[in-house]
C-alpha cells in the first residue's frame, strides 16, 4: 500500500567510497516503491553556500561517512546553512568504521554526529524522526589496511537489511532513534571530534603523496567529490579543504597514490622533540601559564599551542616534500616507508559498491 503521509523525500548525501551513496540509494529505492518522490543531491554538486528550501511537508534526510567523530566538515557546515522550515521532518544517518572478527559484527562509533546534528536541526525546526548508525567497513585506509573481499560482503548484507528495515520504518510515519542507544560511549569521544575538526583533518590532508607510479591520467582530481586535489609540479598536490574521504586513494587505477606514513612520523617527532622543545626552552611558555591559570586551562592552552605549531610545521614540510619527490631517491624513500605502498596493507576498493553517477 502506498504510503501517503509522506509524499517528498530529499536525501543530502556526501560519500567518497560509496558506504554513504549505496545507504542513500537503498533508502531511495524503498521509498520509490511506496510511489513516494524521491531527490537525491550529492554535497559535491550542491549548491552548499544557500541550500534550497525544502517543499512543506517533506521528509529530509542526511547521509553521510562519520569522520573523527563527527560529521564531515563538508556535511557539518551545509547543516549549519541548512534553511530553517516548519511542517518538515527529518532523520540523520550516518556511516561508520564497522569490522568483523570470526562471525561477530563490530559497530563504530558516532561521537557527535548524530546528537549534534540532530540538536541544530531541531533549532532549525525541523521534526526529527529518525537518527540511525549503519555500520558499513571503515575504508580509512590510512590508519587501517582494508578488508577481504568476502568480509566487505557480509558487512553489507547484514547491514543492508538492517538500513531496509529503518526505512520501511520511517517511511511509515514512525520513529527510530537506534543512535541513542549509543549516547553514553559518543559522549567519552566527543572531545576527538573537536580536535579531529581543528587539527585531525590538516593531519590527514597532508599526508597523501602520489608516488612515481602516477602517469598523470588525473582520475583522482576529476573524481575528488570536495576538488581538493591539484596539479602541482605536474604531481598530484592535496590541498587543505581535502576531507580524507579515501576515494582517490582506493580508486586510483594504477595505486600510485600512497600515505606517507614514514613522513608524518618522522616530522611530529622532529616537531615535538626539537623545534617545541627549543621553544619552551627559549619563552619557559609551559611554567607562565601554569603560574598565571589553573593547571587544566594551562594544560589545555599548551597542547593547543603544540597542536598548532605541529600542524603548521607539517603543512610547510609537505609543500617542501612536494617538490623533493621529483629526486628519485627522495621518492623512494617516502614510498617505501609507507604501509600503503606494501600488498598486504589492501585498498578499499570492491568495485559492487562504487558509486554511480546518481543512487536513484
Amino acid at each position: 500500500m502506498k504510503n501517503r503521509a509522506i509524499k517528498n523525500l530529499i536525501i543530502y548525501y556526501f560519500s567518497g567510497t560509496g558506504n554513504a551513496f549505496n545507504v542513500t540509494k537503498w533508502i531511495c529505492n524503498v521509498a520509490k516503491e511506496r510511489g513516494i518522490t524521491v531527490t537525491a543531491i550529492s554535497l559535491s554538486d550542491a549548491n552548499r553556500a544557500k541550500p534550497d528550501i525544502p517543499p512543506e511537508g517533506s521528509l529530509v534526510g542526511f547521509v553521510s561517512p562519520t569522520h573523527g567523530f563527527n560529521f564531515p566538515p563538508l556535511m557539518f557546515h551545509f547543516l549549519l546553512r541548512f534553511p530553517k522550515v516548519k511542517n518538515c521532518k527529518a532523520f540523520i544517518m550516518n556511516t561508520r568504521g564497522g569490522f568483523k572478527v570470526g562471525k561477530f559484527f563490530l559497530p563504530g562509533l558516532s561521537g557527535i554526529a548524530q546528537i549534534f546534528s540532530a540538536l541544530v536541526l531541531w533549532v532549525k525546526r525541523y521534526k526529527v524522526v529518525g537518527m540511525y548508525p549503519v555500520d558499513l567497513p571503515s575504508n580509512w585506509i590510512s590508519v587501517h589496511r582494508g578488508f577481504k573481499t568476502e568480509v566487505i560482503e557480509s558487512i553489507y548484507a547484514r547491514r543492508k537489511q538492517q538500513t531496509l528495515e529503518f526505512a520501511n520504518k520511517i517511511l511509515n510515519g514512525r520513529r527510530n532513534f537506534r543512535a541513542l542507544y549509543d549516547i553514553i560511549q559518543d559522549v567519552l569521544v566527543a572531545p576527538i571530534s573537536i580536535l579531529y575538526y581543528f587539527f585531525g583533518r590538516y593531519f590527514f590532508a597532508k599526508s597523501f603523496i602520489a608516488s612515481s607510479d602516477c602517469n598523470n591520467c588525473n582520475l583522482c582530481i576529476k573524481e575528488c567529490p570536495v576538488d581538493a586535489i591539484k596539479l602541482v609540479d605536474n604531481r598530484p598536490y592535496w590541498k587543505h579543504n581535502c576531507e580524507s574521504c579515501m576515494h582517490c586513494i582506493n580508486f586510483c587505477p594504477h595505486r600510485a597514490i600512497e600515505i606517507a606514513h614514514g613522513f608524518v612520523i618522522a616530522t611530529v617527532f622532529l616537531v615535538d622533540s626539537f623545534l617545541i622543545f627549543q621553544l619552551y626552552k627559549l619563552i619557559n611558555l609551559d611554567q607562565l601559564l601554569i603560574d598565571l591559570l589553573p593547571l587544566f586551562i594551562s594544560k589545555t592552552a599548551l597542547f593547543f599551542f603544540d597542536s598548532f605549531i605541529l600542524i603548521g610545521c607539517l603543512i610547510l614540510s609537505y609543500r617542501l616534500l612536494h617538490y623533493l619527490l621529483r629526486f628519485k631517491i627522495v621518492e623512494r624513500i617516502i614510498v617505501y616507508t609507507s604501509l600503503t605502498k606494501y600488498k598486504f596493507w589492501r585498498r578499499y576498493n570492491y568495485t559492487k559498491f562504487r558509486m554511480n553517477k546518481n543512487p536513484l
